[in-house]
């Protein structure tokens, strides 16, 4: 629960310096532009999927288009099939290797499978989209628990919040960028297929920055200066000869704040992904948005949620460094923001008649903009309580979490039969609302932002303290 009282334990460093812009600055700009293409490459469908469909969205009568698709949410789910099997195995290997060639690899193989997927929309119809679409997902599962795990070796603890979310509101900015270069030139002669040979190029580009510009570790980049390298080794507990980990699974799995996180992400993502799929369906349908101003309204809020996570991010961090609130309770204030806001709009949003779009807007934008409060809550915790095992605490938890990825939009199929009636969104939204209430109570009951007992293996805790 929240107390006020109770201060985190980390003191500030004032005797140990580092330059306000270094080489760590470097590795998060990296790790902003990989999670931009990915969430891009993500999301494109949800808006592209709408002019694939729909003989009328672009002016090209070239333009190849599937008006017999009937199992668009299908479509739409296949990515998580794919994305929720590497993530715990990830995890493992960025701990044991570092995350480099495993981000490189990953990026380079989905960029590929996106420059394919009109080709194999062409030829082999909706579930060549399918698979195509799962086999992105299976790349992308790579993606966090690798760049937690780099996280954790290259951020200090007062750091966290800010770079962390950084890296993290990169998502919801590529969402933006996404759903409006994709409903811009679906629109245009040139058609929906661009948007994949764009998106997959560019990725596959991304690779050759991060061969040039990445490391694994403070202690193996070449051109750090020392002063920035003490800096965030001594930070963090971390050393240049320091042997790898053991695993302490029993604890991982039987640890009550680890699983605080675990139902706070499924929340988050039931929700989140519910929303992000679902929007352009209900801007179109529903408030009857043309492909273009569907994409431009779907875009907004999270364009506002990105503004948003750094105001918080901001904000975040001055309250654990000012010392007035702990880790743990900064954590569930912002979590709670980030998922009671959004629940309350949804339900405002069921009551919204369909000849209302701007209210329906708003609150949209609300819903969708104070969730940013989370990347500041459950989705930074793992670091907190495991800095030595936070990429396979994200594995465990990313993996999980986004079966619901698979799940929310094969529901939405089911109760919306008709996507013209609001009444049926309304139970949508109800639901949604319900799961984000639900998991933010357990979050705030359980978690914690204390490091746990079996963060380190008990002979290296018996040699700190003989």
């Amino acid at each position: 629960m929240f107390s006020f009282g109770q201060r985190y334990k980390y003191q500030p460093l004032g005797a140990v310096h580092s330059p306000t812009i270094g080489v760590r600055h470097a590795q998060v700009l990296v790790l902003f532009l990989l999670i931009f293409l990915a969430y891009g490459i993500r999301v494109t469908l949800s808006v592209a999927i709408v002019a694939m469909t729909d003989p009328t969205a672009s002016s090209n009568p070239n333009v190849p288009t599937y008006p017999e698709w009937h199992d668009k949410s299908i479509v739409l789910s296949a990515f998580f099939w794919g994305y929720v099997i590497p993530q715990i195995f990830a995890g493992w290997l960025a701990g044991r290797y570092g995350s480099k060639w495993f981000l490189m690899g990953a990026m380079g193989i989905c960029g590929t499978m996106c420059i394919l997927l009109p080709a194999m929309a062409a030829a082999f119809g909706s579930k060549g989209v399918m698979i195509n679409r799962a086999l992105q997902g299976l790349c992308q599962g790579f993606l966090f628990p690798n760049v937690h795990h780099a996280l954790s070796q290259w951020v200090p603890p007062d750091e966290r919040s800010r770079l962390g979310t950084i890296v993290y509101a990169a998502g919801p900015f590529g969402t933006v960028i996404a759903m409006l270069l994709t409903g811009i030139i679906s629109a245009s002669y040139a058609g929906w297929p661009l948007v994949f040979y764009v998106y997959g190029g560019t990725s596959v580009a991304w690779t050759i920055i991060c061969l040039v510009f990445t490391y694994n570790s403070p202690a193996v980049h070449p051109r750090i200066s020392e002063a920035e390298k003490f800096f965030i080794e001594y930070n963090l507990g971390h050393s240049e000869g320091k042997p790898s980990h053991k695993i302490p699974w029993k604890s991982i799995f039987t640890s009550l704040p680890l699983w605080a996180i675990l139902v706070s992400h499924c929340g988050q993502n039931w929700g989140f992904w519910t929303l992000m799929t679902e929007i352009p369906n209900y801007m179109g349908h529903v408030m009857n948005f043309n492909i273009k101003s569907n994409s431009i309204l779907s875009a907004l809020p999270y364009f506002v949620l990105w503004i948003l996570s750094f105001i918080m991010s901001f904000t975040s961090d001055s309250l654990i460094t000012r010392r007035i609130l702990s880790i743990g309770n900064t954590r569930k204030v912002f979590n709670s923001i980030g998922l009671i806001i959004p629940a309350i709009a949804l339900v405002f949003l069921g009551f919204t008649p369909s000849d209302d779009p701007k209210r329906a807007v708003a609150l949209l934008v609300v819903a969708v903009g104070f969730n940013s409060g989370i990347f500041c809550g459950f989705n930074v915790n793992h670091v907190d309580i495991s800095p030595n095992h936070a990429g396979i605490l994200m594995g465990i938890t990313n993996g999980i979490s986004n079966i619901f990825g698979i799940v929310a939009p094969l529901l939405v199929q089911f109760l919306v039969s008709n996507e013209d009636d609001p009444e049926q969104w309304k139970i949508i939204f109800f639901m949604t609302a319900g799961v984000y209430v639900a998991t933010d109570i357990f979050y705030v009951l359980f978690g914690t932002g204390e490091v746990q007992a079996w963060n380190e293996d008990p002979e290296e805790k018996s040699t700190k303290n003989p």
